[in-house]
């Protein structure tokens, strides 16, 4: 469902909850320029699966980095 990267990001600013994570995510999306492309495409992506996912799924979902799949690269 998440992709690495989503999956790392989320992780960055987890609260705990689902909500939460948005709240931060949605914060943080203000911070970023126009010219942060990558990084405002990343999180709109998360922000658009968590919107569209329950609590209850939200809590069963491990929020672990991954970053051995970073260093694959």
């Amino acid at each position: 469902m998440f992709a690495n990267d989503e999956i790392n990001l989320m992780c960055i600013y987890n609260t705990g909850t689902r909500e939460g994570l948005i709240t931060e995510l949605t914060q943080m999306r203000g911070y970023l320029g126009a010219e942060e492309t990558e990084l405002l495409a990343l999180t709109d992506s998360a922000l658009g699966k968590l919107r569209n996912m329950s609590d209850a799924e939200y809590a069963e979902f491990d929020l672990f980095p991954d970053f051995e799949k970073e260093d694959e690269k």
